[in-house]
């Protein structure tokens, strides 16, 4: 199952520090934070049914 609470922490840590850095890092911060929590979320989908953990289309 995916860790939204994880993936919120690792989101909202880094809306905090792009709040004090420039806007160019800012942008950088936001970035690998989102590309972090994508990965949880890839890495998560159909682990609590042992499927291949592909994600559901929407």
């Amino acid at each position: 199952m995916a860790d939204y609470q994880k993936m919120y922490y690792l989101l909202c840590s880094a809306a905090s520090k792009a709040i004090d850095a420039s806007p160019e890092e800012a942008k950088q911060i936001l970035r690998i934070a989102l590309l972090e929590a994508e990965e949880l979320y890839i890495g998560t989908c159909g682990e609590e049914n042992g499927e291949d953990k592909s994600c559901p289309q929407e």
